[in-house]
């Protein structure tokens, strides 16, 4: 039998699995891998939160255009608008964090066993809200 599910659902599909197969690395993964996989993750130039975050402004361009045309309801622009700033709040949040993870990583990449990095102040430099 023939898959007729769109080739851009099957992307974003195999994208959720493969999220779902670096929770379980990370889950397993020694403290220096798991410093290097959350940093990628937080990078604010080109990381995952911050692509998703941008996917998810997208769809709510889409929707808005959409709506305008009465092809989804206005809720759904408001909503998938909504989720886009918030998303993008905890990004600006866990920035301050994204360099704690980056020298974790390199500190256990070069001693072996790492400090304890020093907590963040809660402002990131170059971000702001």
């Amino acid at each position: 039998m023939t898959d007729t599910t769109p080739y851009h659902a099957r992307l974003a599909g195999e994208i959720a699995r493969q999220i779902d197969q670096l929770a379980g690395h990370l889950v397993q993964a020694p403290p220096r891998e798991a410093a290097q996989i959350i940093a990628t993750v937080l990078d604010p130039d080109g990381g995952v939160l911050g692509r998703i975050t941008t996917l998810l402004a997208t769809a709510s361009h889409y929707a808005k255009d959409r709506t305008e045309n009465r092809v989804f309801p206005p809720e759904v622009w408001l909503a998938l608008g909504r989720a886009a700033n918030e998303l993008h709040d905890v990004g600006l949040d866990l920035d301050a964090y994204a360099d704690t993870f980056r020298q974790l990583a390199r500190r256990t990449a070069a001693g072996g066993t790492a400090p304890p990095p020093k907590p963040a102040d809660g402002s990131a430099p170059g971000r702001g809200r």
